[in-house]
C-alpha cells in the first residue's frame, strides 16, 4: 500500500509539474497601439452688420414685416413699407473654425423692441420667425476654408395702435453655433 500511496504522489507532482511546464512553453501574442489626437480651432462667430428693418408707416390696423435673410422686405396687414428714409438689412455674422467642418446654428425665439421715448401706449414691438441664410434653428452649415458669412432675418409685428419712433433691443439677440 505504501508504493501504491508513493507511485500515486509521483506520478500527481508529474502531473502538476508537467502542466505548469507547459504553461511556460506555450506561445504568447502581443500587440500595440499609437494614439493620436488633433486639436482643430476653436469655433466663433463675430456680429459684422445688425439686425435693421428699416422705415415703415402703420395704418390703424396692425400687421407684420419680414426681412428676409437676403434684406428682402414683406409687409402684411397695415404695415406700409417707405423708402425714404432708413436702411433694411438682415444681420450679418462672420463664422470662423477649421475648414470643411460642420456646425450647427441656434436663434433666439423672439424678442422685444422697445420704443425708449414713449411714455404711454403701445411702446413695444415683438420680433420672431428668425431664420438664416442656412435654415432655422437645427440647421447645418460648412466652414469652406475656415469661415463663412451666416446673415439674418425675422418677422416684426406692429400693432395696431403703434407709437412713431424708434425702436431698439439694447441687449441684442444672440446667434450661437456649435461644430456637429
Amino acid at each position: 500500500m505504501k508504493k501504491i500511496t508513493s507511485i500515486l504522489s509521483i506520478m500527481a507532482l508529474t502531473a502538476v509539474f508537467s502542466t505548469s511546464s507547459l504553461a511556460q512553453n506555450a506561445p504568447a501574442s502581443a500587440t500595440s497601439a499609437n494614439t493620436t489626437t488633433t486639436i482643430v480651432a476653436p469655433i466663433a462667430i463675430s456680429t459684422t452688420t445688425p439686425l435693421n428693418f428699416g422705415s415703415f408707416a402703420t395704418l390703424s390696423t396692425g400687421g407684420t414685416l419680414a426681412l428676409s435673410p437676403l434684406g428682402v422686405r414683406t409687409a402684411t396687414g397695415g404695415v406700409k413699407l417707405t423708402s425714404a428714409t432708413g436702411s433694411p438689412t438682415a444681420a450679418i455674422f462672420t463664422v470662423t473654425g477649421e475648414g470643411a467642418y460642420a456646425y450647427t446654428i441656434t436663434l433666439p425665439n423672439n424678442l422685444t423692441l422697445t420704443n425708449a421715448a414713449a411714455a404711454t401706449g403701445l411702446k413695444t414691438m415683438s420680433v420672431g420667425s428668425f431664420l438664416s441664410s442656412i435654415g432655422a434653428t437645427g440647421s447645418t452649415g460648412t466652414l469652406s476654408n475656415g469661415s463663412q458669412s451666416l446673415t439674418v432675418g425675422a418677422t416684426l409685428t406692429v400693432g395696431s395702435e403703434q407709437l412713431v419712433g424708434t425702436y431698439t433691443n439694447a441687449t441684442g439677440f444672440a446667434v450661437t453655433v456649435n461644430y456637429n
